[in-house]
């Protein structure tokens, strides 16, 4: 069994063109991502998989591994299958990293890929973390302003996903002192299951509600979650050139990663 993270790195966005090798604290953000998945230590080989020679001959030039794949991919899941397909074994496990999120502490991608390792019968895995109080006030303040970022997840006792949610879920109608738990997008999957997740039609779910997981829950894969924390870290996706400087600040406060 082989524990392969692959970053997908598209070059072309509305929003952001280029977003992958926009510098963070003076480093690309892709190169950043790729050396906190190097640093856990579950992966085996780390993959960057983008449909542009830049980006690729910049990962090359910091000493990483860039595969092409198709432009026509339409979201990162199939880039990151589109990257192993012509290699991966059925056994092994693809770790699937968001190539915005250059905050993501080596020790959480290290969860869902140890659990994969530790146990050949799981399909599916993703981490998760509890929320403060204050996290959740500033995550449901947040959601009344109609922002939609943010997903939460709830979870049967063995820790097989029930649902995930842009909306915060569960409902407290009773004050049971149960975490709500919120959903950390990165996904560690059998090779055989990211097979035939990508060659499912979306499902309804998923296209209400723009989570391209709930697919797996829709078609009867089980998702194992798996509880982290961030120790002390801020988490932060990068969407704009001002999401960047973002980073950059919080890297000037907290100290880098690694």
């Amino acid at each position: 069994m082989t524990v392969i993270a692959v970053i997908p790195a598209r070059y072309g966005s509305t929003r952001f063109p280029g977003k992958p090798l926009h510098e963070i604290a003076g480093i690309p953000m892709v190169e950043r991502v790729r050396r906190l998945a190097a640093a856990a230590p579950s992966i085996d080989r780390v993959l960057v998989a983008t449909d542009d020679a830049r980006i690729q001959e910049a990962v090359t030039g910091f000493g990483g591994e860039a595969v092409m794949t198709p432009e026509s991919c339409r979201n990162g899941t199939e880039r990151a299958f589109e990257a192993v397909k012509g290699f991966a074994k059925r056994d092994d496990v693809i770790v699937n990293l968001q190539g915005d999120a250059p905050l993501t502490p080596p020790w959480v991608v290290d969860a869902a890929a140890a659990a994969m390792k530790a146990d050949p019968a799981l399909r599916l895995a993703t981490p998760a973390v509890a929320l403060s109080e204050d996290a959740l006030d500033k995550l449901s303040e947040a959601k009344r302003r109609g922002e939609v970022g943010g997903t939460t997840v709830v979870f049967d006792k063995v820790m097989n996903a029930l649902y995930f949610s842009k909306a915060i879920i569960p409902f407290k109608r009773e004050a049971t002192g149960l975490p709500i738990y919120k959903h950390i997008g990165l996904y560690a999957y059998r090779f055989e299951t990211l097979t035939d997740l990508v060659a499912l039609e979306p499902s309804p779910l998923e296209l209400t509600e723009s989570l391209e997981q709930l697919r797996a829950l829709e078609n009867g894969i089980p998702i194992r979650v798996v509880l982290t924390e961030y120790r002390g870290r801020t988490p932060y996706s990068v969407d704009s050139p001002r999401d960047a400087e973002v980073a950059a600040d919080i890297i000037a406060r907290e100290g880098e990663i690694l």
